[in-house]
């Protein structure tokens, strides 16, 4: 059975680049989200075998819907994405929970390895 992943981004381009990769290599998108309190609603709706989340959003940003989808579900299973240049937001993003980051522009080899790793 396929992982079930949600794509948290609101930026529609990364969040179809996204959607792309993973459904190429195997993986079922049930969910997209544009900002982060969309993302906690969808997380309790479709409960996810893992979320990808941008960091930088408006209305709630991506390191707070982290925090509140880890309160909801603690083994909650987040992979921040985050441009170049915001080391101080990821390290935040993974003192919260987070497992891995990955750096935009999406490579598909580095969201396919985290995808795995975070899948363990």
């Amino acid at each position: 059975m396929s992982k079930r992943i949600m794509i948290v981004d609101d930026a529609i381009f990364m969040r179809m680049k996204l959607k792309d990769i993973l459904e190429k290599n195997g993986y079922e998108v049930v969910a997209e989200a544009q900002n982060g309190a969309d993302a906690i609603e969808k997380y309790k709706a479709e409960r996810p075998d893992i979320v990808t989340m941008d960091i930088t959003m408006p209305e709630m940003d991506g390191i707070e819907a982290l925090k509140g989808i880890k309160k909801i579900d603690a083994s909650a299973r987040v992979i921040m994405c985050s441009a170049m240049g915001q080391q101080a937001m990821v390290m935040e993003a993974i003192q919260s929970g987070a497992l891995d980051f990955i750096v935009k522009p999406f490579e598909t080899d580095r969201v396919i390895d985290s995808i795995v790793k975070a899948c363990k």
